[in-house]
């Protein structure tokens, strides 16, 4: 096992720092020049200049490759050009939102797919199972930002049960932050989960059929037992797989949901980032996602040998 996570360890690298050098690339060499977007169409060419020997913009490409590089492995990710504060002081106060939702989002995405799944796959061809195929069908075919503002129209505008927008940290308490971040997560969440509950009919049909299932019955075991201890571990394998998966898309998904519900996120500081020309923030950002994503993969590998004892990592 530990020789399995030292390979895996050495994997994370290229995961992290091949999306970083893309981005550090398509930045520089996209048109537009950040400092100018900076002083506005009033400042003087010197004016342009000094703040562009400040920022080191003024130096080769390989030599601003050299130095953020080595910004990135002091953890010195330097100064956001528009906020004038270091990056990694303003990172943590949008990427804290966007885990969370992405988190939220996640769970309750298996909460439904794998209810829903279990329940199709117990109910074959009855038409409860022919319902929740309907809806899965939908939710894979509904864009999230149409659901998002159907959400909003029913649950915040006409139930007022929600607030339409806006956002409460957990310190705030419980119910004022999942007040904020319920339709938020439901909507960025149910691509997923309606992917999660065919993934999990689909996978527990077929455990069903297996040998061990039906030796399990004939020695009168309960059905409960049959489902939840035996035939449930081995179902529950693809959706794990597909979990992890849907976590990167939900991280990187978010861009849209958080704009519409006007949530601090990471996403949405990206994108705004990106429109300033703000190169450390924009850096700091993606890095950022990469180290979760990697993160989360690790521990999906993980829990693939937790559920399912006929695997060995060695």
């Amino acid at each position: 096992m530990l020789r399995y996570l030292g390979k895996r360890f050495l994997l994370i690298l290229p995961t992290i720092f091949v999306p970083l050098i893309l981005v550090f690339l398509l930045l520089r060499l996209s048109p537009g020049d950040p400092a100018g977007m900076m002083l506005g169409d009033q400042a003087t060419a010197e004016q342009i200049a000094a703040l562009r020997n400040q920022l080191g913009l003024d130096q080769p490409i390989w030599i601003q490759f050299l130095l953020w590089l080595k910004g990135i492995v002091t953890l010195d990710l330097g100064n956001s050009i528009f906020f004038r504060e270091p990056v990694m002081q303003i990172i943590p106060r949008y990427a804290g939102v966007t885990i969370l939702l992405a988190v939220v989002a996640l769970a309750l995405a298996v909460l439904i797919g794998v209810s829903l799944g279990l329940v199709s796959a117990m109910n074959r061809n009855k038409p409860i199972d022919r319902g929740v195929v309907t809806a899965a069908v939908l939710g894979i075919s509904l864009p999230e930002f149409w659901f998002a503002l159907l959400l909003i129209f029913i649950f915040a505008v006409t139930l007022r049960w929600f607030p339409v927008a806006g956002y409460n940290p957990p310190t705030a308490g419980i119910i004022a932050f999942g007040a904020t971040i319920f339709l938020p997560a439901l909507a960025l969440g149910v691509r997923q989960s309606a992917l999660m509950t065919r993934m999990m009919r689909s996978s527990m049909l077929d455990v069903l059929n297996e040998p061990y299932i039906t030796t399990a019955r004939a020695q009168g075991l309960p059905e409960s037992t049959v489902i939840g201890r035996y035939a449930m571990r081995t179902a529950a394998m693809p959706v794990i797989t597909v979990a992890g998966l849907s976590a990167g898309y939900l991280l990187g998904g978010a861009v849209t949901i958080e704009i519409i519900f006007a949530l601090p996120g990471l996403g949405r500081m990206l994108v705004e980032a990106v429109g300033r020309r703000d190169y450390p923030l924009v850096e700091g950002g993606v890095l950022t996602i990469s180290l979760v994503l990697a993160v989360l993969n690790l521990v999906i590998d993980l829990i693939y040998a937790i559920l399912d004892p006929r695997i060995r990592y060695q």
